[in-house]
């Protein structure tokens, strides 16, 4: 099981009194975060790694500024007056010596077994520096929680599916309306019986091979992307995911709850990880209240059936976001499959599925 330490409660609130952060509880109930201290974490503990995963919307499109446009951070911070723990007294954007925010992502057409050809898009201390995913929000909540160093490790790539790209091993195919589906490492995506298959140079669970193979060369090489890195070890401590814009349709999504189980427990054994913790909020890219959009949404929130899962019971949870989908008139662009490029969206989303992994942590400490 991974053994985390826990900041007090305590110790949170006199540190946000001292940077003058405000002790108003928010409309959910949680107190807003406190800036940063700027201190790096105790790197006499293990490194406490937290892996991303999903397709564009955890890419990330949260758009940044300008403060003049709708739904932009700026906007949110100096017109909504949110999200103040990421800037400091001067206005510029605070840093987190605690958190390190790694991003490796899949290079189109190159075999991913050539670890040194994949990209590193993002390693440096967690901050503002262009377009968002929930990583932001997430890392703060975790870097606010843990006084373990912490690695949040994004490993993905945009227009993806769990039903044929994401495909975890084990998955078998399936018939569906008169078409066979692929199981894992099967190619094409489908096929009918008896006629010639089409020729594609990709195969069910490619991406999930890939996305975890990146991650794990991260881990091996952690000097490199941990500047503070002194041998002390790690540990997989949670995966975080947010998903389904692509699997809106009738045969993937039914079999997304399946699954999305198989992908929970594929993970941690790939990872070596049991205990790890599980998080994930649903994500269709669009408000989720209808057809298969609704349909990917209820299988996400599945999870937390403990009497249907019950050994997801205590760590896995899935968190409701679809009241977080803002309209393309209060945001940046319209562009409904990445959000809208809201910021408030991509912000809240991540700040829930760090409560979220806080909250399973907290679990295991009692």
């Amino acid at each position: 099981m991974p053994n985390v330490t826990l900041r007090g409660a305590a110790c949170v609130a006199l540190l946000a009194l001292a940077l003058g952060a405000s002790a108003i509880a928010r409309a959910d109930g949680t107190k807003p975060l406190p800036r940063p201290d700027g201190k790096p974490a105790d790197h006499t503990k293990k490194v406490k790694v937290f892996v991303l995963l999903g397709q564009s919307n955890m890419l990330g499109f949260g758009r940044v500024g300008p403060k003049e446009t709708k739904g932009s951070l700026e906007y949110m911070i100096h017109e909504k007056g949110k999200y103040g723990f990421l800037k400091d007294d001067a206005g510029a954007w605070t840093t987190r010596k605690d958190v390190r925010f790694v991003h490796v992502m899949d290079q189109r057409g190159v075999d991913f077994k050539d670890m040194e050809k994949f990209g590193d898009q993002k390693n440096d201390w967690l901050t503002v520096k262009g377009n968002f995913g929930p990583e932001l929000g997430f890392g703060h909540v975790m870097g606010n929680a843990l006084e373990e160093p912490v690695l949040v490790l994004k490993a993905c790539i945009g227009n993806r599916s769990l039903g044929w790209d994401l495909l975890p091993p084990g998955s078998k195919s399936f018939v569906f309306e008169g078409k066979t589906y692929a199981g894992y490492k099967q190619t094409p995506d489908s096929w009918i019986e008896g006629q010639p298959k089409k020729d594609v140079n990709w195969y069910a669970g490619r991406q999930y091979d890939a996305d975890t193979a990146h991650a794990k060369a991260v881990l091996k090489n952690l000097k490199k992307y941990f500047p503070d890195y002194k041998d002390q070890g790690y540990e997989v401590a949670g995966f975080v995911w947010w998903q389904g814009h692509k699997d809106q349709n009738a045969a993937h999504a039914s079999k997304y709850e399946e699954n999305l189980v198989r992908l929970i427990t594929s993970l941690r054994k790939d990872f070596d990880s049991p205990g790890a913790k599980f998080v994930l909020a649903t994500g269709c890219g669009n408000p989720g209240t209808e057809g298969f959009g609704k349909k990917i949404a209820e299988a996400q929130l599945a999870v937390n059936d403990a009497k249907k899962y019950p050994d997801f019971k205590g760590n896995v949870k899935a968190v409701d976001t679809r009241d977080l989908w803002r309209e393309a008139a209060d945001s940046p662009v319209n562009q409904g499959y990445h959000y809208n490029h809201n910021a408030e969206t991509y912000m809240e989303t991540g700040l829930r599925l760090g409560r979220a992994m806080e909250e399973l942590l907290k679990g295991e400490t009692k």
